[in-house]
């Protein structure tokens, strides 16, 4: 999943809480400046709205991450090339107890699977900046 957690009361708004829990979570000062803006806003499954934010972070090589232990149990990244390769792409369907159904991106072949709302996030994300592409 992706740094993140709720609102403090000294957060001026959701871009302000990104930052301080990828600085918290990950050791990583972002500037405001490197921010590109915000996806639309998504329900997790507790029911709480999930703010996602995008922002440049530069060259990975150029990062030092220092992942806070108590939140973060490791770290791995994917290329854009591997997220845009078909066989890296899927789709997990689901069903409630209900009846009602429902398909989420899942993105494989990596060093874990990511599903959830963190592929739904990065599936909003590569729409975004690979229109065309993705």
């Amino acid at each position: 999943s992706f740094p993140g957690g709720r609102r403090d009361p000294a957060d001026a708004d959701s871009v302000a809480t990104a930052l301080r829990e990828t600085r918290e979570e990950l050791g990583v000062a972002v500037a405001a400046a490197s921010v590109w803006g915000q996806l639309r806003t998504l329900p997790d499954r507790q029911g709480m709205t999930v703010a996602p934010v995008v922002a440049n972070l530069g060259p990975l090589e150029a990062l030092t991450l220092t992942p806070n232990p108590d939140e973060v149990e490791e770290v791995f990244t994917l290329p854009l090339a591997h997220l845009l390769r078909e066989e890296n792409q899927g789709y997990t369907h689901f069903h409630t107890a209900t009846g009602y159904r429902y398909t989420l991106p899942v993105f494989l072949n990596g060093p874990h699977r990511v599903w959830g709302l963190t592929a739904i996030i990065t599936e909003l994300t590569l729409e975004l900046l690979l229109p065309g592409q993705y």
